[in-house]
């Protein structure tokens, strides 16, 4: 076994150049580097070793270093068939899960390099762990947001197609059944004979009416062509003025694009974030006045939601979702922006969302 002496404690007649290496290696904190003895034992532990995998050095050295592998990989046999590698390829480098001494796991890039002396006998292996958990959980997010754009994306496609499915088919057979049962109302009056058919008649009329003024609105909901057709101010504009009637709030809606052309997922996110706030208006805020403003920047858009309502206690334990907050708040990340609220209760509440002009511009 080798000397379970850590190689950073050189003696007095260990060369300048080496004895510098061997104080640099017990310094480093980024990097687990120490050192095995040809079965695997621990022989040696650095600073850097004993922050990532929490093992002191008194714990660690003399213990095989298969405690640091997860019961899958033991079972596996990896730590030996590592240590084979190594021998027999003079290098293996790997990356999986580690477990701490804690019996918390981590995300390692693992190189372990055999050691051997002038005449080539395998003396031992020196082993360099880095902990990658945080750039894999950077990664991961990066890939659950493209995957969640992308279903933002699909979802208003798909809102798209029956918004004009609702319109082009639906709304056109009502007004031609409206065409068809008007006809047929007109006959009845001039026969003037059966005034119980023309009073179903007029229902009828009525009842289709109302029935394509539902179309509309659902299709509008849906995906109004004002976004498609004419762009985000003109829908919100829209949304607004819609709201207003609904719900007898008042909406100051204030739109400055300035020359920016706007890409059409980030135009439906943020209108989809207007239309979410104008909604929990309704629902939670009991307001009397909403202002909307939108604003561009030379580098940001700026979007601010206010309402005069109850307000809110915020950080008190509630449901977030419930308040489309979880909502907003990722659309507004797929867009690499940031979102803040403020609220005080009996003050209102107000969001604050700042996007970056290169994710909403519309590309060439």
């Amino acid at each position: 076994m080798m000397n379970a002496s850590p190689p950073d404690l050189p003696s007095s007649d260990t060369r300048p150049g080496d004895r510098t290496l061997a104080l640099f290696i017990q310094a480093v904190e980024d990097y687990a580097i120490f050192m095995l003895d040809p079965t695997g034992h621990v022989a040696s532990w650095n600073a850097g070793a004993q922050q990532i995998k929490g093992y002191a050095p008194d714990d660690i050295i003399g213990r095989h270093f298969s405690v640091f592998y997860t019961p899958d990989d033991l079972a596996a046999r990896k730590p030996q068939d590592e240590l084979d590698r190594a021998a027999r390829d003079g290098r293996v480098e790997d990356e999986g899960w580690r477990v701490r001494k804690d019996g918390s796991r981590f995300w390692a890039n693992v190189v372990i390099t055999a050691v051997r002396d002038a005449q080539g006998t395998l003396v031992g292996f020196a082993k360099v762990t880095r902990d990658l958990t945080e750039r894999l959980r950077v990664a991961e997010l990066e890939r659950s947001r493209a995957l969640a754009a992308r279903a933002h994306i699909a979802r208003e496609d798909e809102q798209r197609r029956m918004a004009r499915e609702l319109h082009d088919d639906l709304g056109q057979q009502l007004v031609a059944l409206k065409m068809d049962v008007g006809v047929l109302h007109k006959d009845l009056m001039a026969a003037d004979t059966n005034p119980r058919a023309m009073l179903r008649t007029e229902r009828v009329l009525s009842m289709i009416d109302t029935i394509i003024g539902s179309v509309r609105r659902i299709a509008s909901d849906l995906r109004p062509p004002l976004l498609d057709d004419l762009g985000l101010a003109a829908a919100i504009e829209w949304l607004a003025n819609d709201f207003e009637q609904r719900h007898a709030i008042t909406v100051t809606a204030r739109v400055n694009l300035g020359a920016i052309e706007m890409n059409g997922p980030a135009a439906s996110s943020l209108f989809r974030i207007v239309q979410e706030a104008l909604n929990n208006v309704v629902r939670h805020a009991g307001a009397t006045r909403v202002t909307v403003d939108l604003d561009t920047g030379d580098r940001a858009l700026a979007l601010r939601i206010a309402d005069n309502g109850v307000g809110a206690q915020l950080g008190a334990e509630r449901d977030p979702a419930s308040f489309g907050l979880l909502g907003m708040g990722e659309r507004v990340h797929l867009l690499g922006g940031a979102i803040a609220f403020d609220s005080t209760p009996g003050h209102g509440f107000r969001i604050s969302i700042s996007v970056p002009i290169d994710a909403v511009a519309a590309r060439d």
